[in-house]
């Protein structure tokens, strides 16, 4: 989920799109650990490429944009459980009729063989969900791959925030996670490179763009809202610009 407001504080001579995105999601968690990228990934690349080649279509004019909403990123299952059970040994359950693959469970190699995570279609039961919210979970951003594919095309502000998906519907679990997927930054707020620019520094210095979740520790549902503010001035962009004029959008 993505929240947008906007405050003007002058009348904005700049134009900018705004578009509200939600791609596919992982629909099982062994599928998505068989390959690095996941076909899940594949699909979500296809989908956002064919928005913003929309976005872009030389029929229209031209101006910055900002893309939002749940673009279901996940991260790179099977590097994160590599990373995640370096030691353990994994054992596969399979189903007595058809002999598919079922459960994989990865066990400590000691330690009384300790069960460290388990994985179904829905399930990702992991032992130690610290590591999703130490240092807001900064340390797996590494395995956050997706976005990469258009970095010639897309800006995003560095995360800052834990991964905002998949939350406890627990109203007394605020800062748990559900045990159904791995934990992952979904919920974005992207922009072109134009856009970017438009985005203004405060000459003292204040900070003045933030981009952060909303209700840490409170039950907000399964995902975390995600916002961006900033400052942008009026007619910015154009030979018209008046960088002392300017609005808060969040």
């Amino acid at each position: 989920m993505v929240l947008l407001s906007a405050r003007f504080l002058s009348v904005i001579l700049s134009a900018f799109d705004l578009v509200n995105i939600h791609l596919f999601h992982d629909a099982s968690n062994l599928i998505a650990w068989e390959t690095s990228p996941s076909v899940y990934s594949g699909i979500r690349h296809k989908a956002l490429g064919y928005v913003l080649d929309r976005i872009i279509d030389q029929r229209f004019e031209k101006v910055s944009y900002f893309v939002f909403g749940d673009f279901n990123f996940r991260l790179d299952a099977k590097a994160v459980v590599e990373t995640l059970c370096a030691k353990a040994t994994m054992q596969t359950v399979r189903a007595a009729d058809t002999n598919e693959v079922v459960k994989l469970i990865f066990r400590e190699s000691d330690n009384d063989r300790k069960v460290m995570l388990q994985l179904e279609k829905k399930l990702f039961d992991y032992f130690n969900q610290d590591v999703f919210r130490d240092n807001n979970g900064t340390a797996l951003l590494e395995f956050d791959r997706e976005l990469s594919v258009f970095k010639d095309r897309l800006y995003e502000l560095d995360i800052s925030f834990p991964p905002s998906y998949p939350y406890s519907e627990d109203s007394s679990q605020g800062k748990q996670y559900m045990n159904t997927r791995c934990p992952a930054w979904c919920d974005r707020i992207l922009m072109s490179h134009s856009a970017k620019e438009l985005i203004l520094k405060s000459e003292n210095d204040e900070k003045i763009v933030i981009y952060d979740h909303i209700g840490p520790n409170v039950c907000m549902g399964d995902h975390k809202p995600v916002f961006l503010s900033f400052r942008i001035a009026a007619g910015a962009g154009k030979p018209i610009a008046n960088v002392h004029k300017c609005c808060v959008v969040q």
